[in-house]
C-alpha cells in the first residue's frame, strides 16, 4: 500500500477529503494538524454540547492510503490541477509496510494497575501474577477502558471504600464500557443498574459483565429509578453539572456520589453545581483530572 501526503489550508480540507474517498479511491483519509508539536497547534474540540473553538485548523496535513502507487500518483496530479494556486501542495508518496493492525493495535492497551491487587485486562491478555481482582475487558465502541485518569480514580475509590456488607444497590450513570459497574460488583456490589443514552455502551457493558461473571442490569437512563447507596458518574464537567438535581436525588440517605470527567480548574463549577442538594469535595487527583465525592447525611 501507498500512503498519499497532502498539505492543504482549512477551505478546502473537506472538498479534498470527499474527493478521495468518493472519487479517487482512497482506502482511508486521515486529517491531522500540520502544526502539531509546534507552538502554533490548536485544539478544535470542546465538551459535548458546545461548539468547537474552530472550525478547522489553519493549516492540515491529509494521509491517504491506496492500494498501489499508481493510483496515488493519479489522486495528486488530479487534486494539484484542481486545486490550482489554491493552497494544495503534495507532501510524498511513500510505502507503507504491510503489518498486522489489529495485533498492533491491541499491543498499545497493556494491563492497567488500579491498586497492586487489583487490574484491568483487556481480553488479549494474560493478567499479572499479582492480580487477585481482573476486569477483563472487551471496550468495543463504549468509552472506558481504564487508560484515563478518571477511570482510575473510579475504580480506585471503589477499591479503597468498597463496604462490608457490600453495597446493596449500585447506579453507573454513564457506563461507558460498564467499567465500573464491573468493578464495583468485583468489590460485592448488587444489585448493580448500568445505564447510557447509547444502546452502543448498553450492549458493551451486558457484553463485558457476562464476560466478568458480573451480574447487572443495564439500559437507556429511564432504568435508574429510586435510591442508592453509591451512585457513580464518570461523564465530563457539562453534562455532570446540568444532571445535578437527577443524580442527587438518586443518592440514598447516607450515600456517596462519585464523580469524575471534571478538570481540576472546574471544581468550584462542580461544587456550585450541587450545593443545593450535596456538598462535593475533592477526593482525588490524577494529572489535570479530579475526583470529587459527597455524602448524603443519614435520615
Amino acid at each position: 500500500m501507498f500512503e498519499l501526503v497532502l498539505r492543504a489550508p482549512q477551505e478546502l480540507v473537506e472538498a479534498v477529503s470527499d474527493a478521495l474517498v468518493d472519487d479517487l479511491s482512497a482506502l482511508s483519509v486521515a486529517v491531522e494538524d500540520a502544526d502539531a508539536g509546534t507552538a502554533a497547534e490548536s485544539a478544535l474540540f470542546g465538551e459535548p454540547g458546545l461548539p468547537a473553538p474552530q472550525a478547522g485548523w489553519q493549516r492540515s496535513t491529509l494521509r491517504a492510503l491506496f492500494a498501489d502507487e499508481a493510483a496515488a500518483h493519479e489522486a495528486a496530479t488530479l487534486l494539484l490541477a484542481q486545486a490550482g494556486d489554491a493552497g494544495l501542495a503534495l507532501h510524498g508518496i511513500v510505502r507503507v509496510a504491510e503489518q498486522d493492525w489489529v495485533r498492533l493495535t491491541q499491543s498499545q492497551f497493556t494491563p492497567v494497575e488500579i491498586t497492586p491487587t487489583f487490574w484491568i485486562v483487556l481480553s488479549w491478555h494474560e493478567p499479572p501474577a499479582a492480580a487477585r481482582r481482573v476486569i477483563r475487558l472487551d471496550p468495543g465502541l463504549a468509552f472506558g477502558t481504564g487508560t484515563h485518569p478518571t477511570t482510575r480514580m473510579c475504580l480506585r475509590w471503589i477499591a479503597r471504600h468498597a463496604t462490608v456488607p457490600p453495597w446493596p444497590r449500585v447506579l453507573d450513570y454513564g457506563c461507558g464500557s460498564g467499567i465500573l459497574a464491573i468493578g464495583a460488583a468485583l468489590h460485592g456490589a448488587r444489585g448493580i443498574v448500568a445505564v447510557d443514552i447509547d444502546p452502543a455502551a448498553v450492549a458493551t457493558t451486558l457484553a463485558n459483565a457476562e464476560a466478568n461473571g458480573v451480574v447487572l442490569q443495564a439500559g437507556l437512563p429511564t432504568l435508574a429509578q429510586g435510591v442508592y447507596p453509591l451512585v457513580l458518574a464518570n461523564i465530563l464537567a457539562t453534562p455532570l453539572k446540568l444532571l445535578a438535581p437527577l443524580l442527587a436525588a438518586h443518592v440514598a440517605p447516607g450515600g456517596t456520589l462519585v464523580l469524575a470527567g471534571i478538570l481540576a480548574r472546574q471544581a468550584d463549577e462542580l461544587r456550585d453545581a450541587y450545593a443545593p442538594w450535596l456538598a462535593l469535595g475533592v477526593a482525588d487527583a490524577e494529572e489535570d483530572w479530579v475526583l470529587m465525592t459527597a455524602t448524603r447525611p443519614a435520615a
